[in-house]
């Protein structure tokens, strides 16, 4: 089940607070996780994600750098350039991390997230047993 748009602007931030707080990622990585992890419900495109990010760095929340990264070559390359076969392809990606205020809100939003699923519970909107510390 995809989520609503609405639902999807409050959720879609703190997923991306919540996986940078793990490793630096760019961002159609990003993408390729949240649709992964939530098994589809909060996917997005890159131009849905591309803005979010962009303004969770204006806002001070994570910090984007460039990286250099080799790419595995596809068969067409290897067949066009003898050349490509001794040294791949490379490009810069933006990648992206958390900074210490972006913890600080991912431990808030964490906890705000907290206390709408046990409403919902106690509501009998949400069944879903609730993990001890979604905060982790």
């Amino acid at each position: 089940m995809k989520i609503e748009r609405e639902l999807m602007r409050g959720a879609g931030p703190v997923a991306v607070l919540k996986l940078l707080n793990r490793r630096d990622m760019y961002g159609y990585e990003l993408v390729e996780a949240i649709s992964e992890r939530t098994e589809g419900a909060l996917s997005m495109g890159q131009s849905t994600l591309y803005p979010m990010l962009y303004n969770l760095e204006a806002q001070g929340f994570i910090e984007g750098y460039w990286q250099e990264a080799a790419d595995a070559q596809t068969p067409s390359k290897q067949s066009r350039q003898s050349s490509a076969r001794d040294k791949p392809a490379s490009r810069d990606r933006k990648y992206y991390r958390l900074t210490d205020k972006g913890k600080k809100r991912l431990a808030d939003d964490s906890k705000q997230w907290e206390a709408v699923i046990r409403a919902m519970k106690a509501l009998g909107v949400a069944t879903l047993a609730l993990p001890r510390s979604v905060a982790t």
